[in-house]
């Protein structure tokens, strides 16, 4: 099922880069949380809708842009959790630091998740304590890996105060800016060793990444050394987390 998953993460991919490539100008608009959408998000929405009832018709899907009520999910054990499009102010700047992201859930845990660069054209997955990253028609196995001093990546589009003020308590390490849920992909495959997030994140957001990154080795927790769940709840928000190595 993996490979399928990768397959069908790569399709939405292509349609985001179709919008991507548009030389008309981007129409954009908000949701009620005044987040951003564009027409690409749709687009691989639609595409990985059409795919997961062809994969597993039985399991059913939470994605950010049709996200099912509380009624429908509360009760399911084991559902897909997608992002078809992660990070569309980064797709907006068109800085090529968007994902599609494509996890599937079990009793909370993200047992299997993929996180698509489509723009640069490199896959991550993981399963099973196994995580892989794909570029270059190469397909190759991560895992987090230290370093001294260590690397931190942070949000390029969510910097606050409380982490500003965490990185100064900090002591020495370098800092790394990086877009969407590829934030997680950096600790896995040991190019960061940490990755603090105080600000809100939806569920959506992080369990593809959540995936790779505990196929890889790391560790993903709030801030209370809690491992971060998807068990459902009525809100879609997650507490602030770390993903480290240790």
């Amino acid at each position: 099922m993996l490979q399928q998953i990768c397959q069908l993460a790569r399709e939405a991919g292509k349609a985001i880069m179709a919008v991507y490539h548009d030389e008309q100008p981007l129409q954009v608009k908000h949701k009620t949380d005044d987040s951003p959408v564009t027409a690409a998000d749709f687009a691989a929405h639609k595409i990985i809708k059409a795919g997961l009832m062809r994969i597993s018709p039985d399991i059913p899907l939470l994605s950010e842009e049709e996200p099912p009520t509380w009624d429908e999910r509360k009760n399911w054990q084991r559902y897909w959790l997608v992002d078809p499009l992660d990070g569309t102010k980064e797709f907006i700047n068109r800085n090529g630091e968007f994902t599609v992201n494509i996890a599937l859930i079990e009793d909370g845990v993200p047992v299997m998740g993929v996180v698509y660069v489509p723009a640069r054209d490199v896959l991550y997955s993981g399963q099973e304590r196994q995580a892989w990253k794909e570029t270059n028609g190469q397909k190759f196995p991560i895992k987090v890996a230290a370093a001294m001093p260590p690397t931190v990546v942070v949000s390029r589009s969510h910097m606050d105060d409380e982490l500003n003020d965490y990185l100064t308590q900090l002591g020495t390490h370098r800092t790394l800016s990086v877009g969407s849920s590829l934030k997680f992909c950096m600790v896995a495959e040991g190019k960061a060793q940490l990755y603090p997030r105080f600000g809100p994140t939806n569920i959506w957001d992080t369990a593809a990444g959540h995936a790779v990154a505990i196929a890889a080795g790391a560790h993903v927790t709030d801030w209370a050394g809690k491992t971060l769940s998807y068990v459902p709840r009525e809100s879609f928000l997650n507490p602030g987390f770390r993903v480290t190595i240790f």
